[in-house]
């Protein structure tokens, strides 16, 4: 049995539970919306699909740590879930099915670096949810079942071939990354912003090449990255730093990688 089975079924289970949460208010006229500290959004479907997610893992795995968006870390040691109950707020309380629920298990390693070993990207809405673990491939189906579908990469090696999307153009000009970015999109065949999970995703399924967006938090990072690295491609920081701690992210399939970094490097 594959190391990660037990936690993949789990944060399965955890995502049915949160689809539930967010689908109950899904446009729902009278939904409760907040404004954070960060002047961002917040629903009460956020706050009650981390909720049970959170109640979810501290029945099954009460020696785990849980770190959430809304609700913080509580807990400690070497395992710690990852969660972003609705990754894509803007567009749920609008009314738009481009958002989804990111569950993610992260291992620390003997550097003291935590890392994502599981990671489920459900977007019931859409109908569709992800999923992968370390070592195990990655998968798509339907986000109420279906017979999995194993994900792999693109084969493009060409920019003038290549398929690239980011979230917005907001954050690209205050890093020093804006001419750049501008030239990339005007290097690759096709440039769309669909934002949020869903671009990773459809890297993972091989149906765009290269994505990248100038900021992101460790909960919108965490369980995109195990599906695109397992499904073959590549994640990392605009500066090439493996992993999801850069505070950005440029993911792609893994032959136009090096060529994508050069153009986002920040131009003094």
């Amino acid at each position: 049995m594959p190391e990660y089975d037990d936690d993949l079924r789990l944060a399965l289970e955890l995502a049915d539970a949160a689809d539930t949460a967010t689908m109950q208010r899904f446009r729902a006229l009278d939904l409760k919306v907040e404004t954070k500290p960060d002047m961002t959004p917040v629903s009460e479907a956020d706050k009650a699909a981390e909720e049970v997610v959170r109640a979810g893992i501290e029945a099954a795995r009460p020696d785990d740590a849980v770190l959430g968006e809304e609700y913080g870390l509580e807990g400690s040691g070497p395992r710690r879930w990852v969660v972003d109950p609705i990754d894509g707020t803007k567009n749920y309380v609008r009314g738009v099915p481009v958002w989804a629920t990111l569950i993610s298990l992260m291992e620390e390693g003997s550097d003291g670096v935590f890392r994502p070993v599981v990671g489920v990207v459900s977007a019931p809405a859409l109908g569709r949810r992800w999923w992968a673990a370390q070592g195990g491939g990655a998968y798509a189906g339907g986000a109420l079942g279906g017979a999995p579908v194993p994900l792999g990469v693109s084969k493009v090696a060409a920019l003038g071939d290549a398929s690239f999307a980011y979230s917005s153009l907001s954050g690209w000009e205050e890093q020093g990354r804006l001419a750049g970015f501008l030239d990339l999109t005007r290097q690759c065949w096709r440039t769309r912003g669909y934002g949020d999970f869903w671009p990773y995703m459809m890297v993972a399924e091989g149906s765009l090449d290269l994505c990248a967006e100038p900021e992101l938090n460790l909960w919108d990072m965490a369980a995109i990255a195990v599906v695109v690295q397992e499904a073959g491609g590549r994640f990392t920081s605009l500066d090439g730093a493996e992993g999801v701690h850069g505070g950005n992210a440029a993911a792609s399939n893994g032959l136009l990688h090096e060529e994508m970094l050069g153009y986002l490097r920040p131009r003094a």
